[in-house]
């Protein structure tokens, strides 16, 4: 029995897997068909885009320093306005320390909680002159003299020198509660072998 070369038989034990090119190409097509419906049934449900107002200055002041150097129990089980670090009430989050906290209520997750977009009003030129208006008023009324500096100057000095006296008083007060010793039977001081508590440098 001769066996060809050409005609070999036995197990085919290449084991390379065999694709159909038309049933794949149809899968593609298939993929495709679905993820243009699906994009087509997503635009029809967003509707419009949301229309947001222009960006505000604060009215108010940022509170950054009403805690500063308090010292406060901090529990994992406190609600989140308690914790340590600053809450932002709108968004509902606690940030750790200052810097981040100006950065979260300047920023864009912040502003869209309060109904604002990133953009700012473009101010037209009789607004802008209408502010100029205000602010040379307000300059006007306070205007500002050398006596006023040097006033401020000299009540600023007496604030500090009374604080620096008050800081003696209590000093004092409390050198003289340190003192005053409670009083000692001398039978006692007698039997433990000294005549007070207090020590022999004076």
């Amino acid at each position: 029995m001769s066996h060809t070369s050409n005609n070999v038989a036995g197990v085919d034990n290449t084991f390379r897997r065999k694709f159909d090119r038309e049933e794949y190409l149809e899968r593609a097509r298939e993929r495709e068909r679905q993820e243009e419906e699906d994009n087509r049934s997503k635009s029809k449900a967003k509707g419009p885009p949301v229309q947001r107002k222009p960006l505000k200055h604060r009215d108010y002041e940022v509170d950054l320093e009403s805690r500063l150097g308090k010292t406060q129990v901090v529990t994992p089980v406190a609600p989140l306005s308690q914790q340590a670090g600053y809450y932002c009430s709108v968004c509902e989050c606690v940030v750790k320390d200052s810097a981040n906290y100006l950065d979260h209520i300047n920023g864009k997750k912040h502003q869209r909680a309060l109904g604002m977009s990133m953009r700012v009003e473009r101010a037209s030129l009789k607004q802008v002159q209408e502010r100029f208006e205000v602010l040379k008023k307000r300059k006007d009324i306070g205007s500002f003299t050398e006596q006023d500096l040097d006033e401020r100057i000299l009540k600023q000095q007496q604030e500090e020198e009374e604080r620096k006296r008050l800081r003696r008083e209590k000093k004092k007060e409390k050198k003289e509660k340190a003192v005053e010793e409670p009083e000692i039977d001398p039978d006692v001081a007698a039997m433990m072998g000294f005549g007070g508590f207090r020590s022999s440098k004076k």
